[in-house]
């Protein structure tokens, strides 16, 4: 401070350098006190006791400079002066006779101050209050930290709470492409976006392929997307992070915007590691349509962590992979290239995926005699969940007609013939709304592998 005494500078730059020198910081807390800096003098008790909080000095110091009495202590009874007579003072004592023999040791002199009955006990000293640390803690709290920690402490001195080490990161799974049935050409283009570059560290160098980026994966829902994401993680021997809306959102100020931090400082510590943004457009909506300040700044947030500019290291190992039904209402900066600039249609199973999905909810079940071949001609454009809805209905046809009976039937390629009539691929709204954003909105050839998809299937 401007107007402090040379002496009190010097001492508050020493007390600074030596945090843990009690005695010197009782020393600089003593001279503020005697200039009447009652609150500094305050928070350095304060700070004292923390260091040690059974110092004597450092509490009485506390108690003064608050202004509080200090604790009476019992005065000490003083030992009784030996008794002389009242001319022993001015008259001197007489020389012995000598036919006297010299006295070997003066008698002993009787204490003029009588002794305590013994039927009236001594009275004890008045015991001193206990110091208050609640209305202490009270008064410095703007001044020092707590006392205590409320939540326990992790490793290196930090909490644990809103810690981005609290995300759970799920280890590298045995998924593989080799499980995806089907789809070549989403695993073609995953091989050239993702896994031939992680293969082969040589031919990543030779073309400065980095390891890092993005890829959004769209198309009707119930088509793979999320298991998809994981063969990836699998293939990359890379961990794996689920991120959906309610991850992220959080009714505090600021709060959501650090969530997507942590989540991706966890990402990164954890590199290789895949994060996997489930329905982006929810999390990444487009901002001209959004009329809630805290859901832009979500967006924006996202984007600036996807450049990696809010760490040194950038976001080499992490790879980011996300999945919308609906990629017309998401954000176009996210699309930019150097963020999602890839973009993956993943269309409904085709005939060698459908016959592995049915083989797949068909195995524990009591089926007879079932023609898959029959069955997937007639499953065309249906979803991966079409097709685990289709057996369950089967299921469902087979068991009500036992319970009837009394006796078990197995599931008969009928059965499953007549649950297909029933059910209408869930895809068809899908390509209904996307036909008109692939006619229409296509600006710059997003869509031209949906528009192209539509053209095969004379859908336009």
């Amino acid at each position: 401070m401007a107007d402090e005494s040379p002496l009190l500078r010097s001492l508050r730059a020493a007390v600074g350098a030596a945090p843990g020198d009690v005695p010197l910081r009782l020393h600089f807390a003593e001279l503020l006190l005697a200039e009447g800096r009652n609150d500094e003098a305050v928070a350095e008790a304060a700070v004292a006791l923390q260091h040690a909080p059974g110092d004597a000095a450092a509490r009485a110091l506390m108690m003064r400079a608050m202004g509080m009495p200090p604790a009476s202590a019992p005065a000490p009874t003083p030992a009784p002066a030996p008794t002389q007579r009242p001319d022993a003072a001015s008259t001197p004592a007489p020389a012995p006779s000598p036919d006297e023999p010299p006295a070997s040791a003066p008698a002993p002199e009787v204490p003029s101050t009588p002794a305590p009955a013994p039927d009236k006990p001594a009275e004890s000293p008045e015991p001193a209050p206990a110091f208050d640390w609640d209305a202490a803690e009270q008064q410095v709290r703007d001044l020092v930290g707590p006392r205590f920690l409320d939540a326990p402490q992790a490793d290196g001195g930090e909490g644990t709470a809103g810690d981005a080490a609290a995300w759970d990161v799920d280890a590298p799974g045995t998924v593989r492409l080799a499980d995806v049935g089907g789809m070549e050409e989403v695993k073609d283009r995953l091989e050239a976006a993702f896994l031939a570059p992680m293969r082969n560290p040589e031919l990543r160098r030779l073309y400065g392929k980095s390891l890092r980026g993005g890829l959004l994966l769209y198309g009707p829902p119930g088509c793979g997307k999320t298991f998809i994401a994981r063969a990836v993680a699998g293939e990359l021997g890379a961990n794996f992070l689920t991120v959906s809306l309610s991850d992220v959102l959080d009714m505090w100020i600021g709060a959501s915007e650090k969530n997507i931090h942590d989540i991706f400082e966890t990402a990164r510590r954890q590199a290789p590691c895949v994060v996997f943004l489930d329905e982006l457009d929810a999390l990444g909506a487009k901002r001209s349509r959004t009329h809630h300040s805290g859901l832009r700044n979500v967006v924006n947030q996202l984007l600036t962590e996807l450049d990696g500019i809010a760490s040194g290291a950038g976001n080499e190992g992490v790879f980011v992979l996300a999945a919308t039904n609906v990629p017309w209402d998401v954000d176009i900066a996210l699309r930019r290239p150097g963020r999602l600039d890839r973009t993956l249609l993943v269309l409904p199973p085709d005939a060698k995926a459908r016959e592995a999905i049915l083989r797949y909810h068909l195995r524990e079940r009591p089926i007879e005699a079932v023609d898959l071949g029959k069955l997937v001609k007639v499953t065309e454009d249906f979803s991966g969940a079409d097709l685990a809805h289709l057996c369950e209905t089967a299921a469902e046809a087979a068991l009500l007609d036992s319970a009837r009976t009394g006796s078990v039937r197995l599931i008969t390629t009928k059965d499953l013939l007549g649950a297909a009539k029933q059910i209408k691929p869930s895809t068809e709204p899908w390509f209904a709304a996307a036909r008109n954003v692939a006619m229409f909105a296509n600006e710059g050839g997003l869509y031209d592998d949906l528009l192209a998809h539509l053209k095969r299937k004379r859908k336009l």
